[in-house]
């Protein structure tokens, strides 16, 4: 037998559904989901591009019921049925598939690993290997000498040894070990608190399953009582559990011989599918260019006479597609390499300015002189993709970038924010179907990378000049759509683009840290840490690391006996925060313990130890990243360090905050609107109730809870108003009365009751829900006061969970979009101000609905009056908006 003799068989299903889970919601240019059909296609090129086998087969289930469903009604009947956005891939998978070449099977009646099983078996009689390539465990019962179960996903290939030691039993005891465990995901019941441990340890001490019922009254504890109970289930556990190898299947083995794949079928569906790199391949084997589009032309500009003439053609230009090379992709230390330009389809220039090997007529200041008046010129239109990196490096560089009219990255988020990644490679692949050069092609990967002054001119150039002329392909494809749409294209001209030059100058200014502050905390926060690690061992009864979940899992569930509050995907107790919380809250010492333990470790590693790391050199402050085309909601985000995710509901975590500090002769304003989604909530929902509590300077959670309780508002105590925060809060993010319940620690019926109250005297509110609901499912999305549309991608997917959570996203959305909109607006009417005048003050941060401002002392109050105005004017609602504006020498004293 040779290597390409080997039946490899593609488990399709099971790879279709864990694709469409762990990667990204891919889709199409015209819209067609397309994440799992890229997912498996790549797999199975991978097995392809390794085995070269002869013989392939790439089986899926068929739908309907199964035989399975004969004997036991209730197979599978808790599993939720296909999303519709998985469902649509299945038919152009198949395609795909076929076009490929290969055999494809979907029998009636059984399953895809009852086909799987029958061909294992043929083959193994026919003296042929077999490589089996799925993640469903199930298979692991046909492992044997010459045959291999490989999940390419997780990087795995299992002989009979690798699965004794994943399952604690050979290959022929896996279907007596699964029946004893049982299988939620396919509602098969096993022994009640039986894990794979436990059935290993049977299963290896009586023999096989048959051994177990025989020896059951020998197996003693609550345990044995539970198999004793379930013995009657057992065998028709196994049943289930166990693959049908006798599939009548029409053809033999011959019939699996792979074929040629269909060329012109596989350039029509790679196209329509937008999966470009894998087009590449076959149009470059072809010499086709169409994948491509029009063939590229890149000037390199080295002489004079040529920069002369990439000057004039620059002047008399209706709009400059501009880019900058560098040696870093952090700005603030980032040096100039070179410019690129595109002013037409097809071509662009180059200008190197510090290349290694570079043999210019020019130096690279005549350069940048000559090409100043230009880039500077606020009267000559430009787009880029993601220029606020490229305005800090010219800034860097002492030159003023003029002109910012178009940003690729903003339009695409703009048009729609949750639809595709807004990098240029992903843009290019959604909507021209482009495959983009990537830098780690000119540059290298890992330690073998190079700053860009180190790659050759003529590699550069073809890179650089492509990322030009790429970008004004994206601009001339998507602002006629963008415009077209009257909301969001207000939203990108009236604040995405002019909020690019605030957010710039906010990251090159950075905020004072004070280091002593942090290391005074990281000290404390170790010696409590080292505490809550004594406390733990001693509730446990026994050493143990916190920080292992498989440790905890053991010392929580199995020896302190507490109950299982839900699994992990790999069938474990799950030991997630939130789970946590709840044994926290029925009473249990040690998990609370784990809960303080992680909050503190999380504030260490994150905060009071990396804050420190994250000072630059050359200017002794800390420079976060702001995001404007991440959060679909049009909020901001920040990285490197992350300002947004500071807790605030702990001591700890606000003590974060006083390392934040102001220069001498400076104090830090803090500018925060208070509850404003409320306030828009009111606005939008024109709740009669809910406007005069706050026409009237009402406490709005006193309000809600004197309406909810039916009491005098003087009568509220702290619990009600703290019941009714959370239900003013709770509702605008779609909470159940489940979530309610937890969160209030009542039982779920009270807390239903509390919202039922809430909706009778809020009407107003109760119907905007619901039209809101009714108009996502109707439209596909919702929109802020100021037109920018959040898209609710599953508002109509049948998995409830999905849906659900979709429409939840939708009612909060226009809320928390507006809010976001309405900083925005006062953060570029505050720059304004601050730019124009002799106003002593920097933007320094912006965090959630909170501007942070560095002004001089003497000068406070006239600031603090000025953002005050200009935050509570950006937006025009029934209800005031209303602005605390605090100082202090420290972020947390500012508050």
């Amino acid at each position: 037998m040779t290597k390409k003799s080997r039946l490899c068989l593609v488990d399709g299903s099971s790879y279709l559904y864990r694709a469409f889970h762990a990667l990204p919601s891919l889709t199409s240019g015209d819209g067609q989901p397309t994440g799992a059909i890229f997912g498996v296609a790549n797999m199975v090129r991978r097995m392809l591009e390794h085995y070269e086998p002869d013989y392939v087969a790439v089986v899926f289930d068929a739908p309907g019921k199964t035989f399975r469903h004969e004997t036991y009604a209730e197979y599978k009947a808790t599993r939720p049925p296909m999303p519709d956005e998985l469902r649509s891939q299945l038919e152009p998978l198949h395609e795909l598939i076929d076009a490929m070449g290969l055999p494809r099977l979907v029998i009636e009646g059984v399953e895809a690993d009852d086909v799987i099983a029958t061909l294992t078996r043929q083959a193994r009689e026919a003296g042929r290997p077999v490589l089996i390539s799925s993640g469903d465990k199930d298979l692991a019962q046909l492992v044997a000498d010459g045959v291999v179960l490989e999940d390419t996903m997780q990087d795995k290939q299992y002989d009979p040894g690798l699965v004794e030691e994943k399952f604690g039993v050979g290959p022929e005891l896996v279907a007596d070990l699964l029946a004893l465990t049982g299988d939620s995901s396919d509602n098969i019941p096993g022994v009640e608190k039986v894990g794979p441990k436990t059935a290993a340890k049977w299963l290896k001490q009586y023999g096989n399953l048959d051994g177990v019922i025989e020896h059951a009254d020998e197996i003693g504890g609550k345990v044995g009582d539970n198999l004793r109970g379930g013995l009657e289930q057992l065998k028709l556990s196994r049943e289930l559990v166990e693959l049908e190898d006798s599939v009548e299947l029409e053809g033999g083995l011959e019939a699996l011989k792979r074929g040629e794949p269909d060329r012109e079928r596989m350039i029509a569906l790679l196209k329509r599918f937008g999966f470009s790199t894998w087009l590449k391949q076959y149009t470059d084997d072809a010499g086709d260019s169409a994948a491509s589009g029009d063939e590229l032309v890149v000037e390199t500009v080295t002489t004079k006479r040529q920069l002369d003439a990439l000057v004039e053609a620059l002047q008399s230009a209706d709009l400059i597609a501009f880019d900058t090379e560098t040696t870093s992709l952090e700005p603030l230390d980032a040096d100039l390499v070179g410019f690129s330009f595109a002013v037409e389809a097809g071509k662009a220039w180059y200008v190197p300015l510090a290349h290694a090997d570079q043999d210019n007529e020019f130096s690279a200041d005549e350069a940048i002189e000559a090409l100043r008046g230009i880039i500077e010129d606020d009267d000559r239109p430009k787009v880029g993709q993601h220029l606020k990196y490229d305005l800090n490096v010219l800034e860097r560089a002492g030159i003023a970038l003029g002109g910012i009219e178009h940003d690729t990255m903003l339009e695409s988020y703009t048009y729609h924010s949750s639809g595709t990644r807004h990098d240029m490679d992903s843009l290019a692949t959604r909507y021209l179907g482009r495959q983009t050069t990537s830098y780690e092609t000119v540059a290298g990967k890992g330690k073998k990378q190079v700053t860009f002054d180190q790659v050759p001119v003529a590699t550069a150039a073809e890179y650089a000049g492509e990322d030009a002329e790429v970008t004004l392909a994206l601009h001339q494809h998507l602002w006629p759509k963008l415009e077209k749409l009257e909301g969001p294209s207000r939203v990108y001209r009236e604040l995405e683009i002019p909020l690019i030059p605030v957010l710039a100058r906010m990251e090159r200014t950075g905020v004072a840290l004070d280091v002593d502050v942090l290391a005074a905390q990281s000290a404390e926060i170790e010696k409590r840490l080292d505490e809550l690690v004594e406390a733990a061992h001693a509730a446990a009864g026994q050493a143990f690391n916190l920080g292992s979940p498989k440790q905890l899992q053991e010392i929580l569930f199995e020896q302190l006996g507490l109950p299982v509050k839900r699994k992990t995907p790999k069938g474990q107790p799950s030991t997630a925060e939130d789970v946590l919380q709840e044994l926290a809250v029925e009473g249990h010492e040690l998990p609370n313990l784990i809960l303080e333990h992680r909050g503190l470790a999380k504030l260490k590693n994150t905060y009071t130890d990396r804050l420190p790391e994250r000072i630059h050199p050359r200017t002794g402050r800390v420079h976060t990243h702001y995001h404007q085309a991440v959060a679909a909601t049009g909020r901001l985000s920040s990285t490197d360090p992350n300002l947004q995710n500071i807790p605030i509901r702990t001591p700890e975590g606000r003590r974060i905050r006083k390392a934040f500090v102001a220069p001498p002769g400076t104090v830090l304003l803090a500018a925060d609107y208070s509850q404003i989604e409320l306030r828009i909530m009111a606005h939008l929902s024109g709740d009669e109730r809910l406007l005069a509590a706050f026409a009237e300077g009402e406490d709005i959670h006193q309000a809600t809870a004197a309406e909810v309780f039916g009491l005098e508002i003087d009568a509220v105590d702290d619990n009600q108003r703290r019941a009714a925060k959370a239900i003013n809060f709770g509702l605008m993010y779609g909470m159940s009365a489940w979530g309610l319940s937890r969160q209030l620690e009542l039982p779920r019926n009270e807390a239903q009751e509390y919202i039922d109250r809430y909706f009778d005297r809020y009407t107003g509110v109760r119907d905007f829900m619901q039209e809101t609901r009714e108009r996502a499912r109707k439209q596909g999305y919702v929109e802020t006061l100021f037109g920018r549309r959040l898209w609710a991608d599953e508002i109509r997917s049948r998995n409830n969970q999905r849906r659900q959570a979709a429409e939840r996203a939708a009612i909060n959305a226009p809320m928390q979009g507006t809010a976001a909109d309405i900083i925005k607006r006062a953060m570029i009417d505050v720059d304004a101000w601050i730019q124009s005048g002799d106003v002593p003050a920097k933007l320094v941060m912006q965090v959630h609905d909170e501007l942070i401002l560095e002004v001089d002392e003497g000068a406070l109050e006239s600031v603090r009056e000025g953002v005050v105005d200009r935050m509570q004017h950006a937006a025009e609602l029934k209800v005031e908006l209303l602005v605390e504006a605090n100082s202090g020498p420290d972020w947390e004293t500012a508050h």
